[in-house]
Formats: structure tokens, sequence, C-alpha cells
């Protein structure tokens, strides 16, 4: 005999599904702005994005430009215009200059700031080795300046002015407010720049002891030491010259001895020369060459100044020289 058994109907669980937030809604709910103001960014944005669109659509399609300019300009009367400048990366220009060309504009409305326009203005001012200019919605113009570095004083004329290592201007100097920095004199001295920076690089123990370098007949330098002397180098060869002295000096010390000027225009011989009655020079002790059995030694007398001026008495001469007997000897 079947049983036919019921079975009761299972009880529905009150099924209450979880909706979770959205991606976008938990992001939100992390930023501390209020719904309302996000909501105003977010349409501004849209109009911002909606009126160029719509200014390069007319210009694309041949609509003539005054109605791609009202276009614009209806964006800018909406709330699209420029009224807050934000300026990044100044150490030494002037901040009003920047401002003053990013408000240089025939309209404020955002959409109408013509970005490369204001970065050639900005490429024109000395300090300004590049700039990047961009809009932020709704009323923002964003402008980095990448500034140059100062490399030198330049004084020309009577004039002194800052450069930088390609010999850009930056902004004139007061003579009473000199920064440290190499001094550079004469006309070109600042297109030469940076060919004196990687002269002296050569030889870095007399780098810090140079103040100073006039350009020459546009074609080479004198040096003045801190100790007040001066060292003419030739026109080619400079490089090598500037390191034989370092290599004379570190050797027997020629600076802060006495000294007037030392001339390596001759690449055989150094010329040096003391003042005093007449500026008539004694030699002294100045050694040749280390590492050099010197065939002739040292002498007085002969030879040139600057400028070609027989030297007579007044120039002492270090290099090689054959001795008239054939024997090596020192004359003084």
């Amino acid at each position: 005999m079947s049983r036919t058994i019921k079975r009761g109907t299972p009880a529905r669980r009150s099924a209450r599904k979880v909706v979770k937030p959205s991606f976008s809604r938990r992001i939100m709910a992390r930023v501390p702005l209020s719904q309302e103001t996000v909501a105003k960014i977010v349409a501004w944005t849209i109009l911002g994005g909606a009126g160029i669109g719509l200014a390069a659509a007319a210009s694309w399609a041949g609509v003539p430009a005054m109605v791609g300019t009202a276009i614009a300009e209806g964006a800018g009367r909406a709330g699209l215009r420029v009224e807050q400048v934000e300026v990044t990366g100044l150490s030494r220009m002037d901040r009003m200059s920047v401002y003053a060309v990013a408000l240089e504009q025939q309209s404020r409305a955002l959409a109408l700031v013509d970005l490369n326009a204001v970065r050639q203005k900005l490429l024109r001012y000395g300090w300004v080795a590049d700039a990047e200019v961009s809009r932020r919605f709704p009323d923002t113009l964003l402008v980095h300046v990448v500034e140059r570095k100062p490399a030198a004083v330049w004084q020309d004329g009577g004039q002194l002015t800052l450069i930088d290592e390609q010999g850009v201007l930056l902004e004139p100097v007061s003579p009473d407010r000199m920064p440290d920095l190499p001094l550079v004199i004469g006309p070109g001295a600042d297109r030469q720049e940076g060919n004196y920076t990687a002269l002296l690089a050569a030889a870095p123990d007399l780098k810090r002891q140079v103040v100073s370098a006039a350009w020459v007949g546009n074609r080479r330098w004198d040096l003045t030491f801190r100790s007040g002397e001066v060292l003419a180098l030739p026109e080619d060869g400079a490089r090598e010259a500037l390191m034989r002295f370092a290599r004379l000096e570190r050797e027997g010390p020629l600076l802060d001895r006495g000294w007037k000027r030392f001339d390596m225009r001759d690449p055989s011989r150094l010329v040096a020369r003391k003042p005093g009655a007449n500026e008539r020079a004694l030699m002294g002790a100045v050694v040749p060459e280390a590492g050099k059995v010197p065939t002739g030694g040292m002498t007085v007398g002969g030879g040139t100044v600057d400028g070609g001026t027989p030297a007579g008495d007044d120039a002492g001469k270090i290099g090689e020289r054959p001795a008239a007997s054939g024997t090596s000897r020192g004359e003084v």
C-alpha cells in the first residue's frame, strides 16, 4: 500500500538584493567636495569642451571666423573666461611680466586664448628657455616656465649683464651687487662663454683663482688671477697652454710671487714680467717645466711683450734656449 507523502513548500526567503554603490560613487564619496561643486565642475568641463569643439567644427565647415568667435564668446559669457593665471617654475624672472603676457588677449574667453602665441611672447624674455601654456576649465590659464641658468657676468662698455652659458643676456647687474660668477670682459666675450667654461674646466686648480677673463681682439683670452697677475693665452692651443701653466704652478708656484704678467702666446716659452722701477724685471727663481732638463734655462731681456712692444729688460723668459757653448746653464 503506497503512501503519498506531501512535502511542504519551502518557505520563501525574504530576498532583498543589496545594491552596491558604483565605483564612481565610491570615488566621489572620498573627494572632499560637495556633490553640487563636483556637478558644476563636470558641467563647466563639458561646456568648455563643447565650445571649443563647436568653434573647431565651424572653422572646418567653412563658417566665417566671426561665427566661430561668436560661439566662443558666448561660452565666455556663460562663465568660461580667464579669471586666474597660475605660474610655476619661476625663480629669478619677474612674475608680473608673465601675468601681463598671459592676460594680453583680445578676448578673455578661455576658448579663444592662443596658447602658442602666449608661449612665443614668453620666449622673447631672456630668462625664459622654454614655456608651456594650457587651459584648465572653467577659468584658469596655466603657465609653466623653464628658466635659464646664469653662468657669468659680461662687462662691455662699462655695462654689466648677467648671461647664461650660451651668452643669452638675462638682466643688468649692479656693480655693488656682483654675483659669485666668472667675469668675462670685452666685445664678443658673451658669445664665448661656453668656450671659456670649457677652457677653465681643463685646469680646475687654477679655475678657483681666476677672477676675470678679457676676450682680446675677438680671438684669445687674458686671464686675471686673484693675486693680480695676468696670463696671456694664445689664440690656438689655449687649453694646452693653460694646462702647462697649471703644472708649473703646482711644481714651482708662480702666482702671488711678485710677478705682474705671464705671456704664453709663444708655445716654446713662458714670458714673465715684474713691476718695479720703470717696470724692469729681475728674473727671480722660476723653474722651467718639470721633468725636463733645460737646454738653455731662464733668461732676461729680448723678445716682445703684449702688443709687439720690444721688451728690452722688462721681461723674463722661461723656456728652452741652446747655450752658446753647447752646455746647459741657467741665466738670470
